[in-house]
């Protein structure tokens, strides 16, 4: 009988690390197969909790309605470098600030540590604005999502 070779497991982190508020990360969801798509200013909201807005009209808001599993990959700065997997749901819609927008707040099962002993990741995905009022946009919804997060805390 052959033995068969057991694909090494990553290492787990048991809370989630802090990254920088500029941080693009990747979401993937699933439903006939996997979708994945970027997503600015991921809010680490607690130890296992990230809250992110998507807008309403994405697809992706559209299938983590019908099936929460979803994860989320970051790679930024500081050797950050992990997916966090786990169950998204919308916690408010629409977005205080942001009406095309909604909070989906992920409570992470599982934090895959990426993090290697040969490399050091030292930046992630960057961005040039062209447009100010997009960038100003993207900090109403952070500050809305920092809101939430924290009467979320209050009420733990």
């Amino acid at each position: 009988m052959e033995d068969k070779i057991k694909p090494a497991e990553h290492p787990q982190l048991e809370e989630l690390p802090n990254w920088p508020t500029r941080t693009i990360a990747v979401l993937a969801t699933v439903d006939q197969g996997p979708h994945a798509i970027p997503v600015s200013a991921p809010l680490r909201a607690g130890n296992r909790r990230i809250l992110l807005a998507l807008r309403s009209s994405r697809g992706s808001l559209a299938r983590l309605r019908n099936r929460e599993q979803v994860a989320l990959a970051v790679l930024t700065e500081g050797d950050i470098a992990f997916t966090a997997r786990g169950r998204a749901r919308i916690v408010q819609e629409p977005l205080a600030r942001a009406p095309d927008y909604a909070a989906v707040a992920i409570e992470v099962e599982q934090i895959d540590d990426h993090r290697q002993a040969e490399f050091v990741v030292e930046s992630g995905i960057d961005r040039r604005w062209l447009d100010e009022d997009e960038k100003r946009a993207l900090g109403e919804r952070v500050e809305s999502l920092r809101q939430l997060a924290a009467s979320a805390a209050q009420s733990d």
